[in-house]
């Protein structure tokens, strides 16, 4: 009769552990299933951003932009003022 209350108690001692690493487990995987759920919202945000962008980039008033900004371009009758310190 002890024997059968030792074997089972080792028994218990042993499925007890083994319960607490696989819960240690779960945690960990359900820590790191969060974060990669965050991440991939993240992802999703800037992927939105990006497509936004693209739309933009594509218009005239873009277009304009870039033209007045890096080529120096104006309107005709336009009249442009120059600082003296950026000659």
């Amino acid at each position: 009769m002890f024997l059968a209350i030792l074997v089972v108690a080792i028994l218990l001692i042993v499925v007890s552990i083994g319960s607490l690493r696989l819960t240690g487990d779960l945690e960990s995987k359900e820590k790191r299933k969060a974060e990669l759920e965050a991440q991939i919202e993240a992802e999703q945000e800037r992927a939105e951003q990006l497509e936004e962008y693209e739309k933009y980039v594509q218009t005239d008033q873009f277009k304009e932009k870039m033209a007045r900004e890096k080529l120096g371009m104006v309107k005709d009758g336009e009249i442009v003022f120059e600082n003296e310190d950026s000659r």
